[in-house]
């Protein structure tokens, strides 16, 4: 007989509801019950039995088709769904779309460029699991000209938060003066990782832009408009066969 128990954090994900990480923070607060009883982080369910509520609400799959959007987030946006400090935030950019799309991964508030957003939580774990296989690609303009010897070190690993990186992908795309547009391709994506790599080489970032995730690209996207993802795109980032 087919074992069809999962673990609770990941039937959140399933649903839509929550990513991994907000639905197992949520589960430790005590917010989670299944059959009546608080829940416990990995605990497993049967998604056909057991009964599944959150702050009052009972969780169930999703019939609906899942969303998947690529924004073009402009500077001075936060990459959340609500900001505590009255900040803007990506989630008015897609309001329009109707339904709550979650943000995958980050950008910081400084930072522009491609942003992925979807109701698919299952997508969203794929995406930003720390060995997942699909690059992302960002364009970096930083003041002054960057020598061989810096370059080659910041293709090399960085000790960041006692982590050692994996290298990264490095090449000068041109020259603008007393300007350099570097192109970074990274497949892991720690905290700031491009510009704590680029302050501890002693380069001052002038703008960094996401231009792509793997095969996904902005193109040109106007700034703070969005599109929705093909099918095509949505198999590639699923490392499926598009139908």
């Amino acid at each position: 007989m087919e074992n069809k128990t999962l673990r609770l954090q990941k039937y959140f994900t399933d649903c839509g509801v929550l990513s991994r990480r907000a639905a197992e923070e949520e589960i430790r607060c005590g917010r989670v019950t299944v059959n009546g009883a608080t829940a416990t982080v990995g605990q497993l369910i049967d998604p056909e039995i057991d009964v599944v509520v959150w702050r009052g609400k009972k969780i169930r799959p999703t019939a609906t088709e899942h969303h998947y959007i690529l924004l073009n987030k402009p500077r001075g946006f936060v990459t959340t769904l609500s900001d505590e400090k009255g900040r803007k935030t990506v989630a008015e950019l897609v309001a329009d779309v109707g339904v709550r799309l979650y943000p995958v991964g980050r950008l910081d508030m400084d930072s522009d460029g491609l942003l992925l957003m979807t109701d698919d939580g299952a997508l969203t774990n794929r995406l930003t699991h720390p060995r997942h296989e699909i690059p992302k690609h960002y364009h970096v303009t930083v003041k002054g000209d960057v020598d061989k010897d810096t370059l080659a070190r910041l293709c090399s690993p960085f000790l960041l938060d006692g982590y050692r990186t994996l290298p990264v992908q490095v090449e000068i795309l041109a020259h603008h003066g007393n300007e350099t547009k570097l192109c970074f391709s990274l497949y892991e994506g720690r905290n700031r990782q491009i510009r704590r790599m680029c302050e501890e080489v002693g380069l001052k970032i002038l703008r960094l832009s996401r231009v792509a995730i793997g095969e996904i690209r902005l193109g040109n996207l106007q700034d703070g408009k969005y599109r929705h993802l093909t099918a095509a795109e949505i198999a590639y980032l699923k490392g499926e066969k598009a139908t």
